[in-house]
């Protein structure tokens, strides 16, 4: 992790550069395979399970038998902890649901707008260096209490053929109708295209290696909604005296652990506290399992000194972090500044990891910057919205030749006559 003293503002987008992802060379192979996909259906999402992940599962969908082993087999406190989870994810993205209204734009004029779940969605978990049944909570419970009708999920298969229990267990638990045991490309394909055994979907949700992200990326090319574009995770910390350098160090380590290719940035304002943050890490990493995977992370990061509050605003909302920790004094008066985050994590008793896991918002969030112009997963991201509009007779009278004027002026002489018919009618 390098450090900058009072960098130049023009030196910033160099400073806190993302690691360059190159999907490029990738595309023609998983295009490839897509297309084999495509053609073959479940035949080449058998021949590259076998391939890329080692196994040829006898079955690909997750049999009630394989439930049941899961949820007799899994630790009963991870089990409490789920649910637990759970009730606070299902409690915070039901309270995003709204009821149409029905608005009166004029007498006789009614128009109202209805939030309608997509009828199928799919969702994928990765399960290879940590499997992520936090994120089929994030996904699942959202697209439950939309309305989406057929709810598949995908994750790669094990060595041994099955997929990790707590996975199902999780899947079941949230209401997956369907969970199958298939990884990679070909399950972004299996979905996209659908196949013998997996169904169709409409939009595709989940995180996953470059494969994944470049096998998303192609299918939404071709017309397939994602839920967004996604990268490396990512976290920014801005802290001053009033925070704690231990905690620091362990928020910024949190999201270097996840990934080589991730990135983690701390904005402080005096050199101490940074070498203190420094430090802090280094102790830490020392007893970390995935220290070396967090040691190539850091090699991707920087820290910052700056002296005024303002210029770390300034620089947080340039580099638009996927998660933003701010440990500050006044810090909800800072926060009303941010305008460009995905997450925001306020004071020093609030770790990024509450976020990740239970504390009931989304962590299917923008990054590499996409926090500019995106919002993280919610219910809406599960939605579509159609409106609805109805016309009395007398609303058609006071409507009816603004219509007509502005058809007219168009010269789409059909239009005007769609409503001039009808007013004629009424008037005799």
């Amino acid at each position: 992790m390098k450090t900058y003293l009072q960098p130049n503002k023009e030196n910033w987008d160099h400073i806190l550069q993302r690691p360059a992802l190159d999907h490029s060379q990738l595309e023609n192979t998983v295009a490839g395979v897509l297309q084999e996909i495509k053609a073959e259906g479940d035949a080449a999402v058998l021949r590259y399970t076998e391939k890329f992940d080692g196994v040829r599962p006898e079955h690909m969908l997750v049999t009630s038998e394989e439930i049941d082993r899961a949820r007799k087999s899994l630790d009963p406190e991870l089990k409490a902890a789920i649910q637990q989870a759970a009730q606070n994810i299902e409690r915070f993205h039901a309270s995003q649901h709204q009821e149409p209204q029905v608005v009166e734009t004029m007498p006789g004029v009614s128009c109202w707008r209805k939030s309608v779940g997509i009828e199928k969605v799919g969702l994928y978990i990765p399960g290879g260096t940590a499997p992520l049944f936090s994120t089929v909570l994030m996904l699942g419970i959202p697209a439950r209490l939309a309305g989406c009708r057929e709810i598949v999920l995908c994750s790669p298969p094990t060595h041994q053929g099955g997929i990790h229990p707590a996975i199902i267990y999780t899947a079941d638990l949230v209401g997956i109708t369907k969970i199958f045991k298939i990884g990679g490309v070909q399950a972004i394909g299996a979905m996209a295209y659908g196949t013998e055994s997996v169904p169709q979907v409409y939009k595709i949700f989940g995180p996953g290696n470059q494969y994944v992200t470049a096998a998303k990326q192609l299918v939404n090319k071709a017309g397939l909604p994602i839920d967004m574009p996604a990268g490396p995770s990512e976290v920014l910390v801005c802290a001053d005296e009033t925070a704690d350098p231990e905690y620091v160090a362990a928020d910024l380590l949190s999201q270097a652990e996840h990934g080589t290719d991730s990135q983690v940035v701390l904005i402080g304002f005096t050199e101490q506290f940074i070498q203190d943050v420094r430090e802090a890490i280094d102790r830490q990493l020392e007893v970390l399992p995935r220290a070396e995977i967090a040691r190539a992370a850091l090699d991707n990061s920087a820290a910052m000194v700056v002296t005024e509050r303002q210029e770390a605003l300034e620089m947080i909302n340039f580099y638009a972090p996927e998660h933003l920790i701010l440990s500050l004094k006044q810090v909800d008066e800072f926060a009303e500044g941010v305008i460009n985050a995905g997450s925001v994590f306020l004071g020093n008793y609030t770790p990024e990891s509450v976020g990740d896991y239970a504390s009931g918002t989304n962590h299917t969030l923008p990054t590499n910057g996409f926090a500019r112009s995106y919002s993280g997963v919610s219910l809406d991201a599960f939605v579509k919205k159609i409106t609805f509009q109805r016309l009395s007779p007398e609303g058609l009278r006071r409507l009816g030749p603004t219509v007509e004027a502005m058809a007219a002026a168009e010269e789409l002489e059909a239009h005007k006559q769609a409503v001039s018919i009808r007013l004629r009618k009424l008037t005799n």
